[in-house]
């Protein structure tokens, strides 16, 4: 199969060839011509830009709303057909891939073995499993596993790579969730130590929910390379960051989207707790900006759910943009960076010859203008067409 008349943009350079063909052949990009007539069979992108699919690398596809509806005791086909439609809902916003960082029931390993064995269509799934709370930590209650003690957490973090989990997640610190919750250390250092130990067992890496400064510094000396919203990030733990080559995930919608989260049964206290930290959130993003920190695309909310008028994670480029990224850089956090994040880079995040057919096409610009990914019109998956609104129009 050809994608024929496109501009294909390169995301690592920002450079767009126009009057582009790209070949797909058994689910991968065979080769990016020019001028190639279309025959029978191809698809004419009318002159649209043809961009890698977005990854979201902070997902929650089993979460209920409010977080107090969550039962425990759920059984494990009820969680997993509530982050079936979520799932199946991001793949059609163009979300191809989905780095997830805690599900109940370790509903994300269940959907991609689902997806592997092609009873499903939904993203390529990397998944945590079930993340790891201290007792009476941020995220007890939401069904994750819990542990005290390095010897505790070593054990919880082979038992999900036992399940097959691609990463772990930890809870650092306290998070926003509740009112009364500081962004205080919940963890000590021998803890993260033990589950960065057993992540290096299985050639992986630790994902850490992080709120504040004295917390990720203590996490990137055990090792961690991943840290998730850092609500409060002074300049000097930003540029530690940078210098340690880890990545960060901002998350901005959490305390960004106050209609949103009326919408979907946030407290009036979440709600006000969460508008509280926003600014503080967006200053610590914008520090970590200046410091060149590789930041990506992550909501914590479903990326593929409806909001103003678009869905969270094209809205979340829109917050990094706000933040001081250019269009450009906020498209890598959901292509190119996302891919070595995940350690997918040489298979994932660019529309280049030997990577995998994972396309959106949009009619504008999105390196001029990030709101152009408002209007995804074509989705390929793996090579397999997911939603062609280009042909059904023409």
């Amino acid at each position: 199969m050809w994608l024929t008349n496109a501009a294909v943009l390169d995301v690592r350079s920002g450079t767009v060839t126009r009057d582009a063909s790209v070949e797909v052949v058994d689910g991968n990009i065979a080769s990016i011509e020019r001028g190639r007539s279309g025959g029978s069979g191809d698809i004419d992108l009318a002159g649209r830009y043809l961009l890698p699919g977005l990854v979201s690398v902070h997902t929650h596809l089993s979460v209920l709303y409010p977080f107090s509806a969550t039962d425990e005791t759920e059984p494990s086909w009820v969680t997993v057909l509530r982050a079936l439609g979520r799932a199946q809902d991001a793949l059609q916003a163009g979300i191809t891939t989905l780095r997830c960082v805690h599900e109940q029931n370790r509903a994300d390993l269940l959907l991609r073995h689902a997806h592997s064995q092609g009873w499903v269509r939904v993203p390529r799934i990397l998944g945590a499993g079930r993340a790891i709370s201290t007792t009476g930590g941020h995220g007890h209650g939401m069904a994750t596993s819990y542990a005290d003690g390095p010897d505790e957490f070593l054990k919880a973090a082979r038992t999900e790579f036992s399940f097959g989990a691609d990463h772990i997640k930890i809870f650092i610190t306290g998070g926003i969730a509740d009112a009364g919750e500081s962004l205080g250390a919940q963890m000590t250092v021998a803890e993260i130590e033990a589950t960065v130990r057993a992540a290096v067992e299985h050639s992986s890496y630790v994902v850490a929910h992080a709120g504040s400064s004295a917390a990720i510094r203590e996490a990137l000396g055990a090792g961690v390379r991943s840290f998730e919203h850092a609500y409060e990030l002074d300049d000097d733990t930003a540029g530690a960051i940078k210098a340690q080559g880890a990545f960060l995930t901002p998350t901005l919608c959490v305390t960004r989207c106050p209609d949103w989260m009326a919408d979907h049964d946030f407290t009036s206290e979440q709600i006000a707790r969460a508008m509280e930290v926003g600014p503080r959130h967006l200053a610590s993003i914008r520090a970590a900006v200046a410091a060149g920190v590789p930041l990506v695309n992550g909501t914590d909310y479903p990326p593929g759910e409806p909001i103003e008028d678009t869905v969270v994670a094209v809205r979340e480029l829109e917050f990094m943009v706000e933040a001081g990224l250019t269009p450009l850089q906020a498209l890598q956090g959901a292509t190119c960076t996302a891919a070595a994040l995940i350690r997918r880079e040489h298979q994932l995040g660019a529309v280049e010859p030997g990577l995998v057919a994972d396309l959106i096409a949009v009619p504008g610009d999105p390196t001029q203008d990030i709101a152009a990914l408002r209007d995804i019109e074509f989705v390929m998956s793996g090579g397999d067409v997911i939603r062609d609104d280009i042909t059904v129009a023409a």
